[in-house]
């Protein structure tokens, strides 16, 4: 299946996210520090934790004209800025296309969900590879002409699968991965090769309606909302830094298939969200929290 082209904004860009301990005057510094090398600005959004006394920033830039050539950029920019103001700060280019690994297992909605967009070119990312503990969902890899990898995963091979899995994403050049509803507990040791670049989506009825069947329990329950969470995986079982959430009314006329069905649209949509905030490079993680800029 041929993808349609992305429709991307045809701009030269650079992109500096930025975290550091607060003080006086950075914002001046990093705007002119731009402004004297001809950078003309087209997004600045910052904010100050009052309380942690960290200050947030991201900036995004024409390269057109500006002074400095790309491959120089960060090298100037910690010796005159980072480095002396011990900012914690990444540097992306709006020419640079992210390459996203899919991992799923039985339940397609969100699959679909993301091919979809991936497929009408309303995200500019490259997807390589789609892994999969089952065998299911392989005819939609191959209609969408993706690379589809069959990794069966259980409790006595687990180690040596995801040894596999991780050699597989670094051959493909994997810049981060997303979980479209992926029915594996990944391993510390996984979790550790990507770093705030894994992006899981599950309901919100965690942790009162945990196991197999939350919709039927909270159905039992007669809960009024529920919701989805999207998130970045760490170690902490689905206690990651959450990117994206979203809820919607319920009520007692909702039968649990209908429950379901509300659940799994806000799953695509909240997971989908989460994804394109990260190809904007519009998140920044600090302790377990998230700033997501507009």
């Amino acid at each position: 299946m041929e993808t349609i082209k992305p429709l991307r904004e045809k701009r030269n860009t650079a992109i500096l996210l930025i975290h550091c301990p607060d003080r006086q005057g950075i914002l001046a510094t990093v705007t002119e520090f731009l402004n004297k090398n001809q950078g003309n600005i087209i997004y600045l959004d910052q904010h100050v934790d009052r309380q942690e006394k960290i200050f947030y920033m991201r900036v995004e830039w024409e390269l057109d004209g500006f002074a400095i050539p790309s491959e120089k950029i960060g090298e100037y920019f910690a010796t005159l800025i980072g480095t002396p103001l011990k900012m914690n700060w990444k540097l992306y280019f709006s020419d640079e296309v992210p390459r996203m690994a899919l991992f799923v297992s039985k339940m397609p909605h969100c699959l679909f969900d993301i091919l979809a967009r991936y497929a009408a070119g309303e995200w500019d990312v490259e997807i390589p590879v789609i892994i999969s503990n089952h065998e299911l969902l392989r005819p939609v890899a191959d209609r969408f002409g993706i690379e589809f990898h069959y990794c069966p995963v259980t409790a006595e091979n687990k180690e040596e699968m995801e040894k596999e899995e991780i050699k597989l994403l670094k051959e493909k050049n994997i810049d981060f991965v997303v979980l479209a509803r992926y029915m594996q507990i990944l391993s510390p040791d996984f979790v550790k090769q990507f770093p705030n670049k894994i992006i899981n989506i599950h309901h919100s009825f965690l942790p009162a309606f945990a196991g197999a069947k939350p919709y039927h329990a909270a159905h039992e329950r007669g809960v009024k909302i529920i919701g989805a969470t999207s998130h970045y995986v760490t170690s902490d079982l689905d206690a990651g830094p959450i990117i994206e959430q979203d809820v919607t009314r319920s009520s007692h006329v909702d039968t649990i298939q209908k429950l379901i069905r509300k659940g799994r649209d806000l799953e695509k949509i909240v997971l989908s969200q989460a994804v394109y905030k990260h190809l904007q490079r519009k998140i920044l993680v600090y302790n377990n929290r998230t700033v997501v800029f507009n």
